[in-house]
């Protein structure tokens, strides 16, 4: 039942950027991919 409930879940894009800044491993990446948020790497098509 999970695994239904998880591909069918609707994450907003602003959960989807925080999670996505969350991974970071370091300052460097986390620069990395702010910079990539920014230039809208989880923008809607």
């Amino acid at each position: 039942m999970n695994i239904l409930r998880a591909l069918f879940t609707q994450y907003s894009r602003s959960d989807r950027e925080r999670a996505y800044l969350n991974q970071a491993v370091s300052i460097y990446d986390l620069e990395r991919r702010e910079r990539e948020v920014a230039f809208g790497k989880f923008a809607e098509c």
